[in-house]
C-alpha cells in the first residue's frame, strides 16, 4: 500500500512538473507543500525556495494577513476563492495573476488547497491601454475618423461630430473625399495619397466642407494601419479645426508686414521684396530701380490739421501712388511720410523717368481732407541696381542722397543718384561732424551788422550773426553750415550760445554807446519747435545783465508762422509776454499774410534784399505796399541789403523806418563794431 501511495505521489508530481500552468499545493497553515516549475517561473523563485514557506511571500506585506485568513476560511468552509490578484516577484516586480483554488486532500487527511495560476500582467496592461485609448478616443478634442481598406468610414469620435457637424449615421460608409471643399487641385490629393502610400504617414493642412455649408481649415494627420503581411487594413485620420488660428496668424503676419494707415507693405516686407528682386536681377540682363519718395511739407498738414487728417492724407496719396505704378511695380510705406518703389526694366532711364513723372503727376491735383483742399508734392530719389551699387544698403543711401538733392533744388521733382551726390553727402556728413567739434572747441564767433533809424540816421540796433572759423577751411559760410546745424539739431545749443554772446555784448554797448540800443537775434524754427521757453537759457541772461526784454528782437521766418504748432505758438506768446520783440525776416518771399501779423503781435517786418535791389523796378511798388500795410498794423519796417545812398533816400521817402546793409557796414566782429559806433555820427546815412 505504501508503495502504491509513493507511485501515486510520483505520478502526481510528474504531472505537475510538466504542466504549463502554474500549480501549487498549499496546506491549511498556508505553507507550500509543492510547486511546479511553471509556478516558480511566474514568481521568480526556485522550488526549494518556495516549498515549506508561506504562500504569503508572493503578496505585498499589507495584504498578507487578510489573504491568509481568506485561505483558511476557504479550507474550512469552502466557497469561492478565484480572481485576479496583485502579487510580487522575488525581485519586487509587481504582477497581476489570475488564480483559482480547489480543496485538495490526496491522502484523505486535512484539506489542502490546490492553486492554478496564470500570469495576466501583459493582458491587464493591454486592457488598461485599451481603456486609456478608448477614453482618449472619446474625450479627445481632436477629431478622429477611421476608414477601412477601401477608405470607407467605419468609426468616428465625438470630436468629429463637434468639428464637422456630422453624426456617425450620416457618414458611416462614406469616403472622406465626399467632404472636399473644392479649394484644392486634383494634384494636391494625388500627392497626398502618394506620400501616404509610400511612407505610411501624411501630415498637412487641408480645407474641408462643414455640414453647415462653410469651409474650414484643418490640420490633418493620416496614418496607415497594416496587417502582418503588410496589407492596408485601416486608415486613421486625426484633425483639428485651425481656421481661427490661421486667421489670427495671418492677422499677426499682416500687422508685422503691412502699414496700418495705408495698407501698403512696410519697411520689413519691402526689404524682403527688394532682396528677392535683386536675386532675380542677377540671373537676367535687367536692372532694378529703387525710388525713395518723400512728401514735401507733409508736417505742415499734421501741424495745422492734426494727425487724423494727416493719416487720411497718407492713405489717399498712397492710393494715388499705387495706381500710378506699372503692374510690376512695388510700393511700400517705409516710415512717416516716406515711400519706396521698386521698378524692374531693361532700358533703365526711360521707364524710370516715365514712372517718376507719373508719380509726381498723380499728386498734382488737390486732396479733399475734412472739407479742405490740400496740395502736396513729392521729392523722388532714384538709384539703379546693380549699376549704382550691388549692396542694397548702399542702394538705399544712394536713393536717399538723390532725394535730398531734389529737396535742396526746390522739391516736387526727381533726381538720379550720381557720384557727385555721394561726394556732397560725404561733405555734409564731415561738416556736421566738424560742427560738433567746433561747438566743443569754441570755433564760432559772433559778428554784428548795424541797423540805422532812417528818421535820425542813428545806429539804433545790430543783428547778431554767427561765423565759423574752421581750422583748415577758414571762414565757413553760414549758408553752408546753418542748414546742417538745423538738420542735426546742433542749432539748438549753437543758437543759445550765439544769443548769450549777443546779450553779453548788448549790455556793454548799452553802457558805452546808447542805453536804448537793441540787439536782433535769429531764432531757427528748430529752436522754437524742439525746446520750451524755460529751456531758452539766453532769456535768463537778460535778467542777469539787468536788461529789459524789449532790448532784444528775435528774427523768425514767415514759414514758421504759417506752419506754427502748439509749442511754437506758446513760445512766441511767452517771448512777447517777456517784452521781447518779434521781427519777420525776408518778408514778402513767403506766404505773407495779415492774419498772422495780428495773431502773433509782430513788431518788425524786414523787407527782403531782393526787393531793395529792384527799387528802380517792381521792387519799388512791393516795398511801398509792404510799408503801408505794416504801418497800418502798427508794425515797423527794416529794409535789408541797402548798399547805396539812393536806395536809402528812396526808402526814407516811402516811409521805411530802418535800414541794414553794406551802406552802413558789413557784418564785423564786436571790437570793430564798437570802434564803428564810437566814431559814427547821427547823420551817417543822410
Amino acid at each position: 500500500m505504501a508503495n502504491a501511495n509513493r507511485d501515486t505521489d510520483s505520478l502526481f508530481q510528474a504531472i505537475l512538473d510538466r504542466c504549463p500552468i502554474g500549480i501549487a499545493v498549499i496546506d491549511y497553515n498556508g505553507l507550500y507543500l509543492t510547486v511546479n516549475p511553471a509556478y516558480c517561473a511566474i514568481y521568480g523563485y526556485t522550488q526549494q525556495q518556495m516549498r515549506g514557506n508561506s504562500f504569503k511571500m508572493i503578496f505585498p506585506p499589507a495584504d498578507q494577513q487578510s489573504i491568509l485568513e481568506r485561505h483558511q476560511r476557504f479550507l474550512e468552509f469552502g466557497g469561492d476563492l478565484r480572481g485576479e490578484w496583485p502579487v510580487r516577484k522575488s525581485d519586487g516586480t509587481s504582477l497581476t495573476v489570475l488564480s483559482e483554488s480547489v480543496r485538495f486532500s490526496p491522502l484523505g487527511g486535512k484539506a489542502d488547497r490546490l492553486v492554478y495560476v496564470l500570469d495576466i500582467t501583459d493582458r491587464k496592461q493591454a486592457q488598461e491601454q485599451m481603456k486609456i485609448a478608448a477614453a482618449v478616443y472619446e474625450s479627445s478634442h481632436e477629431a478622429i475618423v477611421v476608414t477601412d481598406a477601401d477608405n470607407k468610414i467605419i468609426s468616428i469620435n465625438p470630436a468629429f461630430t463637434t468639428l464637422t457637424g456630422y453624426q456617425f449615421d450620416e457618414v458611416k460608409g462614406c469616403n472622406p473625399g465626399e467632404f472636399k471643399s473644392g479649394r484644392h487641385s486634383s494634384f494636391f490629393y494625388s500627392e497626398m495619397w502618394r506620400v501616404l502610400n509610400e511612407t505610411g504617414l501624411w501630415i498637412g493642412e487641408i480645407w474641408d466642407h462643414h455640414k453647415n455649408g462653410n469651409d474650414f481649415l484643418k490640420a490633418l494627420t493620416i496614418t496607415l494601419i497594416k496587417d502582418v503581411k503588410g496589407n492596408v487594413i485601416k486608415h486613421v485620420g486625426m484633425f483639428s479645426d485651425i481656421t481661427l488660428r490661421k486667421e489670427h496668424e495671418e492677422q499677426i503676419w499682416r500687422q508685422a508686414n503691412y502699414d496700418a494707415t495705408t495698407d501698403l507693405p512696410n519697411r520689413h516686407l519691402f526689404q524682403q521684396k527688394l532682396e528677392q528682386v535683386a536675386r532675380s536681377i542677377k540671373r537676367t540682363e535687367r536692372v532694378m530701380a529703387l525710388m525713395l519718395i518723400d512728401i514735401d511739407n507733409f508736417k505742415a498738414v499734421n501741424d495745422s490739421m492734426g494727425h487724423r487728417a494727416g493719416d487720411i492724407l497718407l492713405a489717399s496719396l498712397a492710393r494715388r501712388l499705387f495706381n500710378a505704378l506699372p503692374e510690376d511695380g512695388t510700393l511700400a510705406r517705409i516710415g512717416g511720410d516716406e515711400f519706396a518703389v521698386i521698378i524692374t526694366c531693361t532700358n533703365q532711364p526711360c521707364k524710370c523717368e516715365n514712372v517718376a513723372k507719373n508719380l509726381l503727376e498723380s499728386l498734382s491735383n488737390p486732396f479733399n481732407i475734412e472739407d479742405e483742399s490740400v496740395f502736396v508734392s513729392a521729392s523722388i530719389g532714384i538709384s539703379i541696381y546693380p549699376t549704382d551699387s550691388e549692396n542694397l544698403e548702399e542702394l538705399f543711401k544712394n536713393a536717399d542722397q538723390a532725394m535730398y538733392s531734389v529737396k535742396n533744388s526746390g522739391r516736387n521733382g526727381f533726381s538720379y543718384y550720381s557720384p557727385a551726390l555721394h561726394n556732397a553727402a560725404l561733405v555734409r556728413m564731415r561738416t556736421t561732424n566738424d560742427l560738433r567739434v567746433a561747438l566743443r572747441e569754441g570755433q564760432f564767433e559772433v559778428y554784428y551788422q548795424p541797423i540805422a533809424t532812417l528818421a535820425t540816421g542813428k545806429i539804433a540796433k545790430a543783428e547778431a550773426l554767427v561765423r565759423w572759423h574752421h581750422p583748415t577751411r577758414g571762414l565757413v559760410s553760414p549758408d553752408e553750415f546753418i542748414p546742417l546745424a538745423e538738420e542735426s539739431g546742433l542749432i539748438v545749443p549753437l543758437g543759445n550760445w550765439v544769443a548769450c554772446q549777443a546779450i553779453d555784448q548788448l549790455a556793454r554797448w548799452q553802457q558805452t554807446y546808447d542805453a536804448n540800443f537793441k540787439m536782433s537775434i535769429n531764432l531757427s524754427p528748430v529752436q522754437l519747435r524742439s525746446q520750451d521757453f524755460v529751456d531758452m537759457t539766453w532769456v535768463k541772461e537778460l535778467k542777469r545783465h539787468g536788461l529789459l526784454g524789449n532790448s532784444v528782437i528775435v528774427e523768425i521766418t514767415e514759414g514758421l508762422l504759417l506752419n506754427a504748432e502748439n509749442r511754437v505758438n506758446e513760445n512766441l506768446h511767452l517771448l512777447h509776454q517777456a517784452g521781447i520783440q518779434i521781427a519777420i525776416d525776408d518778408f514778402g518771399t513767403g506766404y505773407s499774410s495779415l492774419a498772422y501779423l495780428r495773431k502773433f503781435n509782430i513788431d518788425y517786418l524786414k523787407i527782403d534784399r531782393s526787393f531793395v535791389a529792384d527799387l528802380d523796378g517792381v521792387g519799388y511798388e512791393l516795398c511801398l505796399a509792404i510799408i503801408a500795410m505794416a504801418h497800418s498794423l502798427g508794425v515797423l519796417v527794416i529794409a535789408e541789403g541797402v548798399e547805396t545812398i539812393q536806395q536809402s533816400q528812396t526808402l526814407a521817402r516811402i516811409g521805411c523806418d530802418h535800414i541794414q546793409g553794406y551802406l552802413l557796414s558789413r557784418p564785423l566782429p564786436a571790437d570793430d563794431i564798437s570802434r564803428f559806433l564810437s566814431g559814427c555820427s547821427d547823420v551817417l546815412v543822410n
